[in-house]
């Protein structure tokens, strides 16, 4: 799962790692929700034989995916996710798993730990970064929505996948992550078609984040400060939640956030 996360690089952080040719400025974000303008990654146009130019662009689109196909919005489910396990079949994502995928830079996420209904437990928010610090970049899907006169707006999901160890004792999803030497692969959608890449959504390693108990300031959008993102004292134990992938449950809701 992805409901909340946060982008604090520098624009020099981004253009170094995604080989960018430029970024505009942009204030860090410590609490970035569905329906806000995110900066994704994309495949640039292919420049011309023995061009130095980059193959790839910034770019800042809505989060909350509207499928080309969808009459009214108003009226369609926010999609901000989509299960990486069956992306390809629905009709909400197949076409941009084929010709649209994108990359989201991270600083990290957030996620909840909700206890059972009826538990006294209270529940609690984590910070999720990577250990060892930096930008992590989750796989996105693109699709731009044309309205009946004529105006377009750029819409995003992220694909998650079956949590790890780590952050399985939280959640039982995460974003999935692409490692930079996969990149280039991810992002071409020209040769690459969704089975040619299916390895790359899987679940980042055991060890590769972290999980910090925060405040729950941070379910509110008005908090967008660095605060956020200071450790506290956990409310409770964590105990540790089923993972969906050892059972039949039988469900692939796609339209669900989780």
């Amino acid at each position: 799962m992805c409901g909340r996360f946060a982008l604090t690089a520098s624009p020099e952080e981004l253009l170094e790692l995604f080989g960018l040719l430029k970024v505009e400025d942009f204030p860090a974000r410590f609490n970035i929700a569905p329906t806000q303008p995110i900066l994704v990654v994309v495949a640039s146009e292919r420049p011309e034989p023995g061009s130095n130019l980059p193959d790839r662009k910034a770019m800042l689109v809505r989060w909350g995916f509207t499928p080309a196909w969808v009459k009214d919005p108003r009226s369609f489910p926010l999609l901000i996710n989509a299960r990486a396990e069956t992306a390809t079949e629905k009709a909400a994502f197949r076409a941009a798993m084929r010709h649209r995928r994108i990359l989201v830079p991270a600083s990290g996420f957030y996620e909840w730990h909700r206890p059972p209904k009826g538990s006294r437990e209270a529940s609690q928010a984590y910070w999720v970064r990577p250990k060892k610090g930096g930008i992590v970049a989750f796989a996105g899907l693109m699709e731009t929505w044309s309205s009946a006169d004529g105006s377009e707006v750029d819409t995003a999901a992220i694909l998650t996948t079956g949590a790890n160890k780590t952050v399985r004792q939280i959640h039982d999803r995460m974003p999935v992550v692409v490692p930079p030497e996969e990149f280039s692969r991810w992002l071409d959608c020209r040769t690459q078609e969704p089975r040619d890449i299916a390895d790359l959504m899987s679940p980042a390693p055991e060890d590769f984040f972290e999980a910090i108990p925060v405040s729950d300031r941070v379910n509110k959008v008005a908090n967008a400060g660095p605060d956020l993102q200071e450790e506290i004292t956990p409310v409770a134990s964590l105990p540790a939640v089923r993972n969906p992938a050892d059972e039949r449950d039988g469900d692939n809701g796609q339209l669900t956030l989780f």
